[in-house]
């Protein structure tokens, strides 16, 4: 049976730490590669007919290697779940709540594998009308719920994540920082192309690359060691601090007491007191 890691901050990595990550990276990576299978689209004539479909179309029924490109998204979203296991929620300072969005994310992205599209509704107008008079079969809602689920927990796990590390000067918080700002840029264009059904294909590899991106930063964030200082924490431990100087006055009559230096006593209006 399968320990998965707990959340308490660790004190150190062990070999079997050691171990488990590196599998819950090799396994990561490899989902990932598969999950951008995208890029070699444009390298294969005739593949994508027109810029204002969807990749998704490309794993409708009845297209060329439509079957082949599903089952990479499957492979992938399966392989993202294993590897997140593995790598667990905890983080050098505590634990990762976006870790269980990250576990979500692959879920529906191998739901999608399993349950592509059936007809390629970025490419044809019927397909269209046909899916918003719900006349399609089941599957094919199936996969727009489990899109739309991809993309839904992907960006909760990015909102979660940047805050978590915003103090942070590792390279990890400035990879959550990087895709959340891609994303608030990417959604206003996302929700255009939909609008105007034109330029899905332009539009689509921003928000896969800023999956990947936070996938990978997920995966090899560090576990047990301490926080890279932040920039601003850098600067001030560079600035020259201010040196103690002796006060000339800070023996000086105050208000009429003086205060004798050696033997604790001094005088007001003449008359003797201790100090």
């Amino acid at each position: 049976m399968l320990a998965l890691p707990s959340g308490l901050r660790p004190s150190s990595v062990d070999g079997d730490d050691t171990a488990r990550l590196t599998a819950a990276k090799v396994l990561g990576v490899t989902g990932v590669v598969l999950y951008n299978w995208w890029v070699v689209v444009p390298f294969v004539p005739g593949l994508m007919p027109s810029v204002n479909g969807f990749f998704s179309d490309l794993e409708a029924t009845g297209r060329p290697h439509a079957a082949l490109m599903s089952d990479a998204d499957l492979t992938a979203g399966v392989l993202l779940v294993l590897a997140l296991l593995l790598r667990g929620s905890r983080a050098a300072h505590g634990v990762r709540r976006e870790w269980k969005w990250m576990v979500a994310f692959a879920l529906a992205g191998a739901i999608g594998g399993r349950y592509p599209y059936a007809c390629a509704e970025g490419l044809s107008a019927t397909c269209r009308q046909l899916e918003w008079h719900l006349q399609l079969p089941i599957h094919h809602y199936v996969h727009v719920v489990s899109g739309i689920a991809e993309f839904a927990t992907l960006t909760v796990a990015a909102v979660i994540a940047m805050r978590r590390t915003q103090h942070e000067g590792t390279v990890a918080a400035r990879v959550y920082s990087a895709v959340l700002t891609v994303l608030i840029a990417g959604y206003p264009l996302l929700g255009l192309v939909y609008l105007t059904d034109r330029l899905g294909t332009l539009v689509e590899p921003i928000f896969f690359v800023a999956f990947s991106a936070m996938v990978v930063a997920e995966l090899f964030e560090p576990i047990g060691r301490s926080v890279a200082p932040s920039w601003a924490q850098r600067v001030a431990a560079r600035a020259p601090r201010p040196s103690v100087e002796t006060d000339p006055d800070a023996h000086a009559p105050i208000d009429g007491v003086s205060l004798a230096q050696q033997g604790g006593q001094g005088t007001v209006a003449g008359q003797p007191i201790e100090a």
